[in-house]
């Protein structure tokens, strides 16, 4: 089948998503699929587009499964104001819509979201085509930005959630990732048949249980300290409040040191706050090619999101420390995905979002317990190997492929 996926990155491209997007593409060229890629320049890790990509507006690139068409993403810092970063989406999406319009005929789009913007370009791009639109939701929007505190205006809010209403209208199926993000969106879509659940995953092969000392942890200047660490974007969806008031009750012990590795919009915010808190260093992204070292450096793994964000948000870092052996801690609301993983495979501990004293009080359960630390890290591989493999969740969204083709075709 010729399949388009539209997408905000790929490979070589850090950001998670790109992570998840390039190993489904990757899975269905091992299916037999030919697929064209559009999506932006490398530019996740400094929020600017990274050098020799710098200079132009589009790439283009063949592959031995297709083609990629990588377009600038027009932002050019994470920290721009959000009337810049709406009109950046904007103006990727409508150049992705055209991309992807004029290609040669496909017989499905496959679009994901966020941004929201690229719902449409994707359904303009399945006009043009005649081919079926399968939308997949990474993080409900404008939910989450709302939920954060970053979104505010009444206006844009509404203008928003009837573009997200649009889009889901529009969509032959939506994928979301876990049972809490179908239930919100239930009432939402016009066919409650088309939401299906497909969960993201994690290459059991490239992220396995590695040696803890390394030299990522070298460079850190630490030998048999125990690492905890947070590992990913530095934004608003992220209390790491919590991280650093941890961090000030740890204090007097020279056998941790707390590690915050990322960027993001509220970096310089935090490092700010750290600066008296001796236990604590912030380290940049590292390349993709490091991400089973930086792993395996960790002793105890951080997921902090801020209250009512676990039914909009999945991480996908969740499947990657599964996969790689080690325990961890959640700070998120009861009930949800991460909460039940977490705590139905025996990886770790699982706290309700924003009570600090409840997450000083489990991190230091697992820091004094390091058989328990080894137990979690075997049941978290245990559940990434059975349940998290790229070759079943790509074998799914191949069956939908399929059925959305046959039945757009007809008898």
């Amino acid at each position: 089948m010729r399949i388009t996926v539209i997408c905000p990155h790929f490979a070589p491209d850090t950001a998670p998503t790109g992570e998840v997007i390039t190993e489904i593409v990757r899975e269905l060229k091992d299916l037999g699929h030919h697929i064209h890629v559009v999506t932006s320049l490398p530019w996740y890790r400094n929020h600017s587009v990274e050098a020799g990509w710098r200079g132009r507006l589009f790439a283009t690139e063949k592959t031995n499964w297709g083609r990629i068409t990588r377009i600038h993403p027009f932002i050019s810092s994470k920290r721009t104001n959000l009337l810049a970063r709406a009109i950046a989406f904007a103006l990727f999406s409508l150049v992705t819509a055209l991309a992807a319009s004029i290609s040669r005929r496909t017989e499905l789009i496959l679009t994901m979201s966020p941004p929201l913007t690229l719902a449409p370009a994707g359904w303009i791009a399945a006009r043009r085509h005649r081919a079926p639109l399968v939308l997949n939701i990474q993080d409900v929007h404008p939910d989450a930005a709302v939920e954060t505190g970053t979104l505010s205006d009444e206006r844009i809010v509404s203008l928003l959630k009837r573009l997200e209403t649009f889009s889901y209208k529009k969509a032959d199926a939506v994928t979301v990732l876990s049972q809490d993000l179908k239930g919100r969106l239930l009432s939402r879509v016009d066919d409650e048949s088309k939401l299906l659940v497909i969960p993201n995953f994690v290459d059991t092969e490239r992220i396995y249980p590695a040696e803890r000392s390394n030299s990522y942890r070298q460079e850190l200047g630490v030998t048999d300290e125990t690492v905890v660490l947070y590992a990913g974007n530095i934004g608003f969806s992220q209390p790491l409040e919590l991280v650093l008031e941890a961090a000030k009750y740890f204090a007097h012990r020279d056998d941790l040191v707390f590690v915050i590795n990322g960027n993001g919009s509220r970096r310089l915010h935090f490092e700010a706050a750290s600066e008296e808190i001796p236990n604590v260093t912030f380290m940049d992204y590292q390349p993709n090619s490091r991400l089973n070292e930086v792993l395996a450096a960790g002793d105890i793994h951080l997921i902090p999101l801020k209250p009512g964000l676990g039914s909009i948000s999945v991480p996908s870092k969740l499947y990657s420390i599964l996969a790689a052996g080690r325990p961890v801690l959640a700070s998120v609301d009861p009930g949800t995905e991460i909460d039940l993983v977490v705590t139905q495979s025996g990886a770790g501990r699982s706290v309700p979002a924003g009570d600090t004293e409840a997450f000083i009080s489990a991190l230091e359960a697992l820091i004094d317990d390091p058989n328990g630390q080894v137990a979690s890290g075997l049941n978290a591989r245990r559940f990434a190997e059975e349940w998290l493999s790229s070759r079943s969740v790509a074998e799914t969204y191949n069956e939908l492929f399929f059925y959305l083709r046959d039945q757009r075709k007809g008898p």
